[in-house]
């Protein structure tokens, strides 16, 4: 959803009167909401998988006569159904599932040519005759309200004055993408050692990973998962001083508001999903069995992670903080 904001860019960079309103998940709401690009967010009140085709067609028509086109980012069936029962001009998608009819702008995907997904995503927008390959891409850049920032940080007992370091050890995808636990922990000792105060972010379901860092830290860390709007967590993120964090939703979060980040990579190749920022750095060890894509490892010994040393992620986040620093 971050990366999105790239296409909503460029659609107002080729037209600055373009009007784009977004029908998407509740949950991803205040992620859009700090996107100025967008006007409304029409919120869909859909499961994961749920093809919901009475609620699809309930919004679909309300929707009738607002718009002259729709830009469909997944590639199920389902994801096009609203734009079609909103009568909407020009449905613009890339080939997927068996759609014809309901999507009528096709386009073909060269996953050579634009092997990233906002590369894919940007694409979508542009005119498939332009010359220029591949669609300039601007990087996410979400607004931070910093009253809202004072009052979270207020809330969860953050003092603003001291530096700080944000992690993020959870991944939604799978073990496959998660740095160990441990190697989280040691990481925040350094950083304590250094005077920064260390945070931990994350859903309610990163909790336990979460209290497995603040063990592992001798408890110099302190875990905020669970506790923290997706919205505040927007707010919040823009304190660090650095992010260390899996390749994750908030990993985008993270740049998207400036910060520096150090992001960890193990199934999936960061050339899919890299961070979009000029102050980030890669970690990832390029085995002979990665990327696997899988959410576990076949092979059940973690190696892309596993030995990837806490040291050399620290050496890299200083590296980052130093240029910061000027």
């Amino acid at each position: 959803m971050v990366m999105v904001q790239s296409l909503f860019m460029a659609l107002k960079r080729q037209n600055p009167g373009n009007v784009i309103d977004v029908a998407a998940p509740a949950w991803s709401a205040p992620v859009l909401a700090r996107m100025p690009e967008v006007r409304n967010i029409v919120e869909v009140d859909l499961s994961h998988g749920e093809l919901g085709l009475l609620k699809r067609m309930r919004i679909g028509r309300a929707l009738r006569s607002r718009y002259d086109q729709s830009i469909i980012l997944p590639r199920s069936f389902k994801s096009a159904l609203i734009p079609y029962f909103a009568g909407i001009a020009q449905r613009t998608a890339y080939r997927g599932e068996m759609r014809y009819g309901v999507v009528n702008d096709m386009r073909v995907l060269d996953t050579e040519a634009t092997y990233k997904a906002v590369e894919r995503y940007v694409g979508l927008g542009s005119d498939p005759s332009d010359p220029v390959q591949p669609p300039e891409i601007r990087f996410p850049k979400l607004q931070v309200h910093e009253d809202k920032r004072h009052k979270a940080a207020a809330r969860l007992g953050i003092n603003e004055a001291v530096p700080c370091v944000a992690l993020m050890p959870g991944a939604e995808f799978g073990p496959s993408k998660r740095w160990p636990a441990q190697y989280f922990g040691e990481l925040a000792m350094l950083f304590d050692k250094q005077g920064f105060d260390v945070y931990i972010f994350g859903s309610a379901k990163d909790q336990a990973i979460g209290q497995e860092v603040v063990d592992a830290s001798n408890h110099c860390a302190k875990n905020l998962c669970g506790q923290t709007s997706l919205e505040e967590v927007v707010d919040l993120l823009s304190l660090a001083k650095i992010a260390i964090t899996n390749d994750s939703g908030l990993m985008h979060i993270a740049t998207a508001v400036g910060r520096p980040v150090v992001v960890v990579y193990g199934s999936i190749t960061p050339e899919y999903t890299p961070p979009l920022s000029d102050t980030a750095r890669i970690e990832y060890l390029n085995l002979e069995c990665s990327p696997c894509w899988q959410k576990q490892c076949p092979y059940g010994h973690y190696n892309c992670l596993k030995n990837l040393g806490v040291r050399q992620v620290y050496e890299s986040a200083k590296e980052l903080l130093a240029a910061e620093r000027g």
